[in-house]
This record gives C-alpha cells, structure tokens and sequence, in this order.
C-alpha cells in the first residue's frame, strides 16, 4: 500500500507543469540534441561504410527515426514524466522488462559523455599531435594511454561537477546554442561545396561503391542514427507544451527534417571534397577511410586542403566547435543518466538512495555512479568510430517499447487524457516498432553480441534486490539465481572468445582452438538466458510470474536476432554469408512481427498505471467540485 501511495505523490508532482512551451522552443530543444559529435566524424564514417550512397542512409534513417518517433507523440503528451523513456516500460510490461530496457538505456546514456569527450580530444590532437593524444591502433586513431584517456577523464570530471552543483548555463542558453549548431555546420557545407569534385559519386566503384548492405548497415554503425535519436527533447516536453496537440507532432517532425536537411548536405559537401592523395588513399578506398589521414577531423581536414585562405580560417572556427559542441552534449548527457538512474530508483528497482537529491537538486549518486561507469568506456575502445555503433544500437533497444507500449495502454490507461492521439495506431504501433527493431538488426551480429551481452548481465541485480524486495521471491532464491547465472554469464562472456573481439571473421575462417565454435557459443548463450527466465518463473509468486511472462517477447527478439545476424551479410562471413541481403532483413521483419504480438498481448494493467489512472481520477473530480 505505501508503494501506491509514494507512486501517486510522485505522479501528482509529474503533472503540475506549466503549459507554456512554445512551438519553437520544442523545435530548437529537439534539434539542439541532434547536431554534436555526429555531424564532426559522421560523414567519414558512413561513406567509409556506403560509399556515395551514404546520402541515401541519412534519409533512410530520417524516415525510419520519425516511424519510430511516431508511438512516442501520443506517449510522450499524455505521460510526460521524469526519465520517461525508463519509466514507460515499468507501466506496460512490468518491472523485469522495464529493468532490462532501463538498464540498456542507462548504459547507452553514460556511455556518450565518454563518446563526446573521445570526439573533442580526436580533433585536438589531429591538430596538435604534439599534445600526444592520440596513438595509432588497427589504422584507427584512438585516445593514448595514459595522457589521452587521462584528459578524458579530466572532462568527465568536469562533467560531473558541472552536473553536481546544478548549473542551468547550458539550458537558459540552449536557444543561442541551437542557432550556433545549425549555423556552423551549414557554413561548413557551403564552403564545401566550392571545391566539390563530382568523379567522387561515381568513378570509384559507382553511387553504390559497398553495396545496398553496406547503405542500411551504415545507419546504426556509423553514428547516423545516434545523430538522430536527440528528437525525444521535444516530446519529453510535451506535457509543458501550449498546443500539444497540435505542436508537438510538428516540432517532433521538424526537429528530425532540419538535421537531416543539414547532414545530408554535410555528407554530399564531404564526398564531393574528398581529396585521395590528402587522406593517403588510393581512389575508391572507401572502406579505408577510417584509417586514411582525416580520420581525426574530416571536416577539418576536408577545408584545410583546399588551400584557400578563408576555408583555412574557417576550419579553425570549426576546431572550437569541435570542442565546444561535443563538450556541451556530454555535459547534458552525464545529467540525463544520472536522472535515467532516478528513474529507476523511482519504481524501486535499484535502492533509494539513487532518488535521493542533493541541496542542488540533482540526484547526486546515479550521478557518481554514471561517471564513474562513463570512464570505464575508454578503457576497451577509445575512439569515436568504434563506440558510437555500440551506444547507437543500445539505444534504440530502449526504442523498440514505444511500439508496443502504446496499444497497452490504449486498453490499460483508456481514462487517461491523450493531448495528441494517433489514429490507426495499431497500424503506426507495428511500424515504429519494426522501424526500431531492423535498425537494431542492422548493426551487426558483433555488436548485438556485445549489447545483449551487456544488457543481459544486470539481470543478478534484479533477482537480487527488484524481485526479492516486492515479495517476489525468496532471499535464499534470489541469492543462488543471481550467484550461478553471473558466474555462468561472466564465464561465457570470457572464456568464448565471441564477444569484444573486432575479429570474428577470422574466428569463422580459421576456429582457433581457443575460440569456441558458434554452435557451441550459441547454445550456451541461449541457454543461459533462457533457463534464466524459466526458473525465475518457477521460483517466483503468481504476481511475479505476471512480470516474468511479459518478458517473452524480448528474449524472443534478441535470440532471433542473433541467430539470423550471423547467417547474413551482416555476421562475420560477410559476402560468403548463408542469407544474401536482403532477404535476411525480409527475415527479420518476420522476426519482429513476432516479437510485437508476443509483446503486444503479453502487456498487463501494472500496479504503478493503475496509481496514474487513479491519481489522474482524483484529480479530475477535484477538479469538477
């Protein structure tokens, strides 16, 4: 019963907002979030991956990002809440898939204060390589030890404090900075575009030099969708919006169509500035672009060579950008995931100690704990190119509930005031939730073996305190399943050789007796995760099982997902792969559409939707009295 009660006190201070949002606010707020890092390594990165068709995977992904986009207009206008995209989850499916899609989301999150620091310490020490911080790895520029991963844990620190002591700069000055982040990378297209060489988009291999593959792989791996996913901003103020109805939905689309616009003229103004002897490549390396010599500032790089004395100038404006932007979005991003962790303390799933705020009103320990976690990102891969495909597909996991979310609460939550309602939105609902779940697939068998892996082994933290405090299980049950299932997971991780390797390929090719086969991996990878739900369900209560079984279908999707990935194009046989492209991606819809009505069905009137509902009745008689 106190649990209800902290829920509706908790709710009832969510909805005294003002309602005095404007239109342009919500579109600078979206936009703002969309133009850091990205818009300074992008460009390489996805004609690295496309080739000239890169063009074509910034509108794809444009297109993909508003269908996925589309569940959360209605859901972010009538829930808008503290940590919302955490928090959504908890009220459709339940406390273990909203502990799973919280913990991936977290992860992702703490993860880009690292990544935008990595982005700003890149360009530098292109410039000045005498400052030492960067080395060589593979052909990849990444932050040195220990001068360059020192530095970035100096910005992290600085992040932090800036966080701690609750400083408002970046928010009261978000309109001025939006206009700076639209204007410079505009600046930077135009000037491009005066020394544009058009043999670039089709004498080296054609438009399609890497393949169609290659144009929807470069959507999750090259940090395009991760430029792109920022159009949340204007739905997490929806609640606060004058109009909702009729301004969230256009500052929501706006806010996806001016980035876009800007990105992919970057990305044509890049291609056709490419200068091959300048970068140490022979025409049509596309693939080697990462390795080439502009890898550390493209766009930099791309001006200074064109020899002209106010592109020069102007690369060095961009040079503050490239540390001033990138700086700022980590700045906010450290903060997001210290409220992302209050969003889970909130529903009880980590201690309360998390919830608890300082005398600056920011949640102080989510806020030591993200950083600290944030720092342990430069330790395996400290280089933008390798990170940012990572963060992106963790994060549009978290995506994937806006999907199945909104028709749960269309039957759980019908009472509830919709500012914006989406018609035929059982038809939008399963294509945002495939929009999110191919973009998901299209990053790799290696890099959903690392985020699965990732995201999976908090469950022990569920078991061991989530499940055990409601009741759920007991101590004894808790303990064991989460003693054996991290040892067994942390075993598998480690000893298979499969995951954290950049080299799978010549795992495949050769199988080194050290390696386990992926027969082998699989299996126990499967196993282990699923044994893990089907003995919490045998140990837990009816209430508990209620949570266990909505669940299904994200195992389902992640285990599917795996199998089919390593058969395609996109698993470490590449072009010898079993199911050519595209019929792997025909595949994988069916896998999602799956995945959807197994979620769809499995979703449940929660205890903490039924506090809204009532809190949300309460307030309605008051109201009429």
């Amino acid at each position: 019963m106190s649990k209800h009660k902290t829920d509706e006190s908790f709710e009832s201070a969510d909805k005294h907002l003002k309602k005095d949002v404007s239109f342009t606010q919500l579109l600078l707020l979206g936009v703002s979030a969309q133009i850091g890092s990205g818009w300074l390594f992008g460009v390489l990165a996805a004609a690295g991956m496309a080739g000239p068709a890169a063009i074509l995977s910034w509108i794809i992904a444009s297109v993909l990002i508003f269908l996925i986009s589309l569940t959360y207009l209605e859901l972010g206008a009538m829930l808008p809440r503290s940590g919302g995209i955490v928090r959504y989850t908890y009220l459709t499916h339940g406390s273990l898939s909203g502990w799973i899609i919280g913990w991936a989301y977290w992860i992702s999150v703490v993860a880009i204060p690292a990544l935008e620091s990595v982005a700003a310490l890149t360009y530098i020490g292109g410039k000045w390589p005498q400052l030492g911080l960067l080395t060589e790895v593979e052909g990849v520029d990444m932050l040195s030890w220990p001068i360059g991963i020192f530095a970035g844990i100096a910005l992290m620190v600085l992040f932090f404090c800036l966080n701690y002591f609750g400083s408002k700069l970046l928010a009261e000055s978000n309109k001025w900075v939006t206009y700076w982040k639209i204007a410079l990378p505009t600046l930077t297209f135009i000037f491009l575009f005066f020394i544009l060489d058009g043999s670039n988009f089709s004498a080296y291999g054609g438009f399609v030099a890497q393949g169609w593959a290659g144009v929807f792989h470069a959507i999750p791996m090259t940090g395009i969708v991760f430029s792109l996913l920022g159009f949340r901003q204007a739905l997490d103020y929806g609640g606060e919006a004058k109009n909702p109805q009729k301004d969230v939905p256009r500052a929501t689309f706006g806010s996806i169509l001016i980035p876009t616009i800007i990105y992919t003229l970057l990305q044509i103004a890049f291609i056709g500035a490419i200068s091959w002897s300048s970068m140490g490549l022979e025409p049509g390396q596309w693939g080697q672009l990462v390795n080439g010599d502009w890898a550390d500032g493209p766009l930099f790089h791309a001006l200074e060579s064109a020899n002209i004395g106010i592109m020069a100038a102007f690369g060095i404006l961009l040079l503050v950008d490239a540390a001033v932007s990138p700086l700022a979005t980590g700045w906010v991003y450290l903060g997001t995931g210290a409220r992302s962790g209050y969003g889970l303390a909130i529903h009880k799933s980590i201690p309360q100690l998390f919830s608890k705020n300082n005398k600056h009103g920011i949640p102080w320990v989510p806020l030591v704990i993200s950083a600290i976690v944030g720092c342990a990102f430069f330790v395996p891969a400290p280089s933008w190119y390798k990170l940012v495909g990572f963060i992106s597909s963790a994060a549009v996991l978290t995506y994937l509930m806006g999907g199945i979310g909104l028709p749960v609460l269309r039957k759980t939550a019908s009472s509830l005031e919709r500012p914006f309602f989406l018609r035929s939105h059982h038809v939008w609902s399963l294509i945002s939730f495939l929009a999110a779940a191919i973009v998901l697939y299209w990053s790799g068998f290696e890099t959903l073996t690392n985020v699965f892996t990732i995201t999976l082994v908090g469950l022990p933290v569920y078991t061991a305190y989530d499940a055990r405090l409601r009741g759920w299980i007991s101590n004894t049950a808790s303990i064991i399943i989460s003693i054996v299932f991290l040892i067994l997971w942390l075993y598998v991780a480690s000893a298979s050789g499969w995951v954290l390797n950049s080299e799978l390929s010549d795992v495949v090719q050769n199988t080194p007796d050290s390696i386990w086969s992926f027969s082998t991996y699989y299996a126990s990878f499967a196993a282990l995760v699923i044994g893990f739900f089907v003995v919490l369900r045998l140990v837990s209560s009816k209430a508990g099982q209620k949570h266990v079984d909505a669940t299904w279908w994200l195992v389902w999707l992640m285990l599917a997902s795996m199998f089919v990935s390593y058969f395609s194009f996109y698993g470490p046989r590449g072009e010898d792969a079993l199911l050519d492209f595209p019929l792997d991606t025909y595949i994988e819809l069916g896998v999602g559409v799956i995945a959807y009505i197994i979620g769809v069905n499995s979703g449940f009137e929660t205890d903490d939707i039924k506090a809204i509902v009532k809190a949300e009745s309460k307030k309605e008689k008051e109201e009429a009295q």
